[in-house]
Order: C-alpha cells, then sequence, then structure tokens
C-alpha cells in the first residue's frame, strides 16, 4: 500500500492524491469554482444570478472570519467552498462546489467537513447556510450531512425560496 493508500502493481490505479489548501477567491486556482459556479447560478436562476458571485468583498472569505477551501486532486482543483461570518459565534458556509467531471464522489461532503473543522478551530460554534429552492443536490447534501433545516421540508422548495439550515459544531 502506498502513504495514500492504493495498492501498486500490474492493474492497479493509483489512488488519487488530495489536498485541501486555503486560497483567496482571487487566486489563480479558485477560478474554475468561481466561473463554474456561476454559470450553474445563471443556468438555475437566470441572469440576475450572476451578481451574487461579487455580491460579498474580497476579504469576507479570508481569516481570521473566513476561509475558502479548495480540495485539489493531483494539483487540480475539483471541489471547494468557503464561510464567512455571520456573527460573533457563527460561520456562513457559502461557495460550495464540486467541478462538474467530478460530482457524485462525495467531494461535497469532505469539503463541507474541512469548512466545519476550519470553523470550530477559529471558535465558531455554528454553522448557517442558505441553499436555492432549484439546488435538490445541496439541500441533500446538507441534510445527509447533519444540518437542521429552518423551513418546512414538506413544503414546495419554489414557494419557500432560499432554504436556510444550521448546525451546531463540536
Amino acid at each position: 500500500m502506498s502513504a495514500t493508500g492504493g495498492a501498486h502493481g500490474a492493474g492497479a490505479a493509483a489512488a488519487p492524491v488530495f489536498e485541501v489548501r486555503r486560497v483567496r477567491i482571487d487566486d489563480p486556482l479558485a477560478e474554475p469554482l468561481v466561473r463554474e459556479l456561476t454559470e450553474e447560478y445563471v443556468r438555475r436562476y437566470g441572469p440576475g444570478a450572476h451578481e451574487e458571485m461579487t455580491r460579498y468583498p474580497v476579504e469576507s472569505w479570508t481569516e481570521p472570519h473566513g476561509v475558502l477551501l479548495l480540495l485539489l486532486e493531483d494539483g487540480e482543483p475539483v471541489a471547494g467552498g468557503a464561510y464567512k461570518r455571520y456573527d460573533e459565534r457563527t460561520a456562513e458556509v457559502k461557495r460550495m462546489w464540486t467541478h462538474s467531471a467530478h460530482r457524485r464522489r462525495g467531494l461535497a461532503t469532505r469539503v463541507l467537513a474541512e469548512l466545519e473543522r476550519a470553523a470550530a478551530a477559529v471558535g465558531y460554534d455554528r454553522i448557517y447556510l442558505t441553499t436555492g429552492p432549484r439546488q435538490p443536490e445541496a439541500r441533500g447534501l446538507y441534510l445527509v450531512n447533519g444540518y437542521t433545516p429552518l423551513f418546512d421540508v414538506a413544503a414546495d422548495p419554489l414557494t419557500i425560496g432560499p432554504l436556510p439550515f444550521e448546525k451546531r459544531l463540536a
């Protein structure tokens, strides 16, 4: 077994090498996240959704109150997410993204866990987030990862608007 847990030998594929890296939103490594997430929002919500990606200043995603994490596979960004300060005890998760070619591999769950660890390490004890009503994959991600919905889950999401969730950090 290699240090990354993959077997070596004839016919064995090498296990992917992942790295979690903290970057600024204007770092060139974050460009695929920003571009593809913007395209996704516009596709689902229309041209006005473009504004969501520029709504917050760069400093929102920088330490000590925020962070942007990328999950790199063999040096290439495949998933990412960020949090910013919501209030003194609460981090707000934003910018969750998995590259379209790498979905359904559990990468978003890994990014979310890394964001939770990073937020707890700087003293946040709660995560808050919203996702859009046209993002059922995100809704499912947060439910399966222990987030409490702050809305009626039986209601049609399109009648609610943004879907808020929270999670207490250990």
